[in-house]
């Protein structure tokens, strides 16, 4: 997977300096992956529309073709639609009950009542702040640690109080939020790419020897 990283960081040399960071998160991913967990997103603005975008690279083919696997079960025609996926769910959504709840209870306490409803021992919140310091995102990440779920933070230089509540926090080298964001995108789809390798792309085997 390390060459989508060289090639990030050949592309965008600003986050050279993060790269230990990226891999982290990507080693957290994989392996919440491989025992069966979610990814859970939670944003505001600009970071809510990330957790959007974020989530529907893992939900469907990104960059290569993931046919559903053998023994799926399903109808032909329908096989021949369908996509395998990586769980990643958007808590941006749910506007029913995050209405209900800022309106009865408390709204910044959203993120967090779904967490708490949602999370599972084992998944992942990937809080996306640019601050840092989105109380909404804090109460989120305290509430999956509560579940026993593992935080990953995305934010910008400083880290915030965020990256404090975090298991694993990327802290894009930029102060202004415009330029955040800018490098959260590419941060995320190099993290799709390598999960994308690792659970979809056709093993690579080595040319076989020349026979003697």
């Amino acid at each position: 997977m390390s060459h989508h990283l060289d090639d990030l960081c050949r592309r965008l040399p600003v986050l050279v300096a993060i790269r230990d960071q990226i891999e982290s998160a990507y080693r957290l991913l994989e392996k919440t992956y491989r025992a069966g967990g979610t990814l859970f997103l939670c944003g505001n603005g600009g970071s809510a529309a990330d957790c959007e975008h974020w989530a529907g690279e893992l939900l469907k083919g990104f960059e290569c073709h993931r046919p559903p696997p053998a023994g799926h079960g399903l109808p032909p025609e329908l096989a021949k639609l369908l996509q395998q996926a990586l769980p990643a769910i958007p808590l941006t959504g749910f506007m029913g009950l995050r209405s209900a709840f800022a309106n009865d209870v408390e709204p910044k306490a959203d993120y967090a009542q779904l967490v708490w409803g949602l999370g599972r021992p084992g998944d992942v919140l990937a809080a996306i702040s640019t601050s840092g310091n989105a109380v909404n995102c804090c109460l989120a990440a305290k509430a999956a640690h509560a579940k026993g779920m593992t935080v990953l933070s995305l934010t910008g230089a400083t880290g915030g109080q965020l990256a404090g509540l975090a298991d694993v926090a990327i802290k894009a080298p930029e102060t202004r939020t415009l330029l955040i964001q800018e490098l959260h995108l590419p941060i995320y789809h190099v993290l799709c790419l390598m999960l994308e390798d690792a659970f979809f792309r056709p093993a690579r085997h080595p040319p076989a020897a020349a026979g003697g």
